[in-house]
Order: C-alpha cells, then sequence, then structure tokens
C-alpha cells in the first residue's frame, strides 16, 4: 500500500513540474512590435522560441488588467486589442505563458479629423548597424505618433532570417512603442517577391492590392502607400499590375475628403543621385498625385537625402501654379552613396553626407517638417501652409457595430490577404533564429476569453493522479481507523 501511495504522489508531483516547465518555457524570439493601430483597435505581434497560447495584458494609466488572449497556441501572434479609446496612451505587456516582458506604452491613433498629427519616415535602414540603431534611436526620442518605413526595410535579400536580423531585431525598441507602416523596397522583392515580408507584416490592407499598396487616416492627414515595384515590374502580374494599382490610387484619393494628403512608396520620381530619377513613376503617378490634391510624396532607394522644389508635371511649378515636394529619405542606415554630379536646378538642398530621418508635424493648416541627424543636427527644415475651414468640434466615433466594450473579452479575427496567391502564415519557414517544435502552428489575429495560459496535455495528468492520490490515502487510512 505504501507503494501504490508514493507511485501517486509521484505522478502528481511529476505532472506539476512538468506543467510548470511549459507554462514558463515560452520566451520571446521577437519582441512586440505595433501593427494595425487605429481609434479603436490595435494589433501586437510577437514571436515565441516554443509552442504557446499566451495573452497581452493592457490598459490605461499604466494599468494591465485588461487580457487578450491568443486563440490559438504557435509561435507566431499577432493579438488584436479592440474597445480602444481614440488618442488615448495605454500600457501594455505580453504573458507568454508565465514569461512577461517589460511593459510599454502606445498610443491609439485620433478621433478622425483631429487636426495634429506628427509622424517620422525613412528608408534604406535594414542593416543592423549603428547608423540604423541611432537613427532608429533617435526617431524614438521624438515620440512620434507612427513611423513611415519607405523600402528596402531588410537588407540584402527581404529574408524571413533577415527581415528578423536587420528589422524586427535592431529596432525593437522603436517598434514596440510606435505603430509601423511600412512599403516594400526593391531588396524586399529580391526573395519571392516580398513574400517573406507580408508574412511578417500586418499592414491595412486594399481590395485591389492587399498590403501592397493601402490607405489610411491618422488625424486629418491621409496616408498612402504605393509599391513602386509593381511599376518597375519586379511583380508579377497575378500579384500586382500598373493598371490595378492606378486605379484603386485615383478612386481613394477622389474619396478622401482629409485636408492633408500624403503619398509613400521607394522609388523617387526625382532623384539626383546614384539611380537617378524613376520616370515611370511620375509619368504615371504625378498626375493623380497633382489632380487629388497631394500634399507631400516621400520614397527612398537613393542612399541620400533630398529635397525639390514643389514640382508640376516635368518641371517646376510656376509661382502661380500649385506644385508637390519630392523628398528621398534614403539615409536610415545603408551605406550613404555620394551624388556623381552637380546640384541640378530643381534640388532645393540635398545631402550624402548624414545619416537621417524626417520629422514631420501637421498642426492645423501648417506642416513642419525637419530632417535631422541622429545627434540633433538640422539638414533641412520647411513648411507647408494651407487655408483650412473652420475646425468643427468632432463627435465621438461611435464603435463599430459588434465592438465589444473594454472589459468583454474580445473576438477573433483573421489578418488580411496579401494577394490571391498569398501562402498561409504558417507556410513561413522557420530560420535558425526562429526555432519552433515541428508541426508547430502560427497563432490567429485574434482572441478569446480573457484568462491564463493553457498548461498544455500535461493538466490530464491531474484529475487522474488526484484521484489515484486520494484512493490510496482513504486505503492508508482504514487500518487505523479500525
Amino acid at each position: 500500500m505504501h507503494r501504490l501511495y508514493s507511485l501517486a504522489l509521484g505522478a502528481v508531483v511529476t505532472a506539476l513540474t512538468l506543467s510548470a516547465g511549459s507554462a514558463s518555457a515560452a520566451g520571446l524570439t521577437r519582441q512586440p512590435y505595433l501593427q494595425r493601430v487605429e481609434p479603436r483597435s490595435a494589433t501586437v505581434a510577437f514571436r515565441l522560441d516554443g509552442s504557446c497560447a499566451p495573452s497581452v495584458r493592457y490598459g490605461t494609466q499604466g494599468a494591465t488588467h485588461q487580457v487578450a488572449q491568443s486563440s490559438a497556441s504557435g509561435r507566431i501572434h499577432a493579438i488584436r486589442l479592440d474597445g480602444l479609446q481614440p488618442g488615448t496612451e495605454y500600457t501594455y505587456l505580453v504573458d507568454a505563458c508565465g514569461s512577461r516582458t517589460s511593459p510599454q506604452r502606445f498610443t491609439t491613433a485620433p478621433v478622425p479629423g483631429t487636426r495634429s498629427v506628427h509622424f517620422t519616415a525613412v528608408g534604406d535602414f535594414g542593416m543592423n548597424n549603428n547608423d540604423q540603431r541611432d537613427v532608429a534611436n533617435a526617431m524614438l526620442r521624438r515620440k512620434p505618433e507612427l513611423f513611415l518605413a519607405l523600402g528596402d526595410n531588410a537588407y540584402s535579400s527581404g529574408t524571413e532570417a533577415e527581415l528578423q536580423d536587420n528589422l524586427f531585431e535592431p529596432m525593437a525598441p522603436l517598434l514596440s512603442q510606435v505603430p509601423l507602416f511600412a512599403t516594400p523596397g526593391n531588396h524586399e522583392y529580391v526573395t519571392n517577391q516580398a513574400q517573406p515580408y507580408f508574412d511578417n507584416l500586418y499592414l491595412p490592407t486594399s481590395p485591389a492590392g492587399g498590403e501592397r499598396y493601402y490607405s489610411f487616416d491618422w488625424g486629418h492627414v491621409h496616408f498612402v502607400s504605393l509599391d513602386s515595384n509593381c511599376v518597375i515590374g519586379l511583380a508579377s502580374s497575378d500579384r500586382c499590375t500598373l493598371a490595378a494599382q492606378k486605379k484603386w490610387l485615383e478612386e481613394d484619393l477622389a474619396a478622401s475628403d482629409a485636408a492633408w494628403k500624403v503619398v509613400f512608396f521607394h522609388h523617387p520620381p526625382w532623384s539626383s543621385g546614384d539611380h537617378g530619377s524613376q520616370l515611370k513613376m511620375r509619368r504615371e503617378f504625378a498626375p493623380l498625385f497633382e489632380k487629388y490634391g497631394v500634399d507631400l510624396v516621400l520614397t527612398g532607394h537613393d542612399h541620400h537625402y533630398e529635397r525639390s522644389y514643389p514640382m508640376r508635371g516635368d518641371a517646376m511649378a510656376s509661382s502661380a501654379g500649385r506644385g508637390i515636394p519630392y523628398l528621398v529619405v534614403g539615409s536610415g542606415g545603408a551605406s550613404l552613396r555620394p551624388f556623381a554630379g552637380g546640384k541640378p536646378s530643381w534640388t532645393v538642398v540635398r545631402n550624402d553626407n548624414d545619416h537621417g530621418y524626417l520629422d514631420v508635424r501637421v498642426e492645423e493648416g501648417t506642416l513642419t517638417a525637419q530632417v535631422l541627424t541622429p545627434s540633433g543636427k538640422l539638414m533641412d527644415s520647411f513648411t507647408l501652409t494651407k487655408q483650412l475651414p473652420p475646425a468643427s468640434v468632432p463627435a465621438p466615433t461611435p464603435a463599430p457595430p459588434g465592438t465589444p466594450a473594454p472589459s468583454t473579452p474580445p473576438v477573433a479575427e483573421q489578418p488580411g490577404s496579401t494577394s490571391p496567391v498569398t501562402p498561409p502564415r504558417d507556410s513561413v519557414p522557420t530560420s535558425p533564429e526562429l526555432p519552433g517544435p515541428p508541426g508547430a502552428q502560427p497563432g490567429d489575429l485574434g482572441q478569446g476569453a480573457a484568462g491564463g495560459c493553457s498548461a498544455g496535455p500535461m493538466a490530464a495528468l491531474f484529475p487522474a493522479g488526484a484521484l489515484l492520490l486520494a484512493g490510496a490515502l482513504r486505503r492508508r487510512r482504514r487500518p487505523d481507523a479500525r
């Protein structure tokens, strides 16, 4: 009888030990990064070194009492937080089934039409070097509301491993606190027409282009991301075409009544650098930019900084006409390239000596831009102004039908498709930096009821072990009862 008692006790202790080890074994191989931040929702994406059903704990005023649970186990997770308040700072952390990250903070997008927006932008940075880290840390110190990545985000081929090593690892502090809105560069397209890039990001989508080209509003600014790789022939026609993108862009710009419009993509219509001006992008899209009142165009590709005068067609705009400044901000971390020729007449300022980034504040009818080095040196600055109608007090944004209250369990959501040929996210190849058990499935973009993490199959040992131990104890006590 003593032997049976010992066996039962041993089974329960073993189950407790293995379950506790399983619950705390899932560490993060990729720190949280913010995606699809909107006035009432946000997505927190991250990756684990083992299969687990983690959760995100979040709240306002430093609290993290609300819980959004992943709806599936796996290594790849992107959990959506719903029922948030516009323009509000939230604190959050990831609970990876026993292992918690340090609390981070972010701010939701403001109520649509809010006349104050602050963003940063830079491209050509994905090198995992000190220059990239310095630029990213300098942007974080400016505390922007959102960050626009202008392409070539992971050199040299945009592979799964390079995205981890050259984007998510060196820029983790920035991406955990500032929402990332990216556009693909030609280096992302080296690997399967940028498929790893799309598999790793959770961007806004458009009906025609998926994540390849899309738009979103932040306050009183309408942002549009185009995929210039589709225009110059790097994308196959089954994924992206020039005609479809142009049609979508015209409809999108025509439908927007935002006070300001900013377009960003990779290949510059105006550049005096190593690659020069991408004339097809200019010819195909500049007329639409001009027709629908685009205020600013941001690009990368050439590894320098350059700003054009306001341009219209193929020349500088007349004093009486309205033109568009075109910026090349390809100074985010890759090696800078010297200008081969003299400064053209259409260039206001250019710099091939300093790494740096663009910092923009849009207050009411004034857009103020600065281009800064990591040390704070001013490379360039300019201001755009326009007359806006008197601001009306915006009504609170009603929650979409079915949106849960902050205290209720969130609902599951699936990631938006990139294109008809996008493979499911569980087909993302496992890299040496992202180990996972054979057959591990990625987590869904969603949540279930709030609660703790699953302890896994070992939990099944508890009822049997407990019954066995109780029976052994009863039998052991019977001789004493006599």
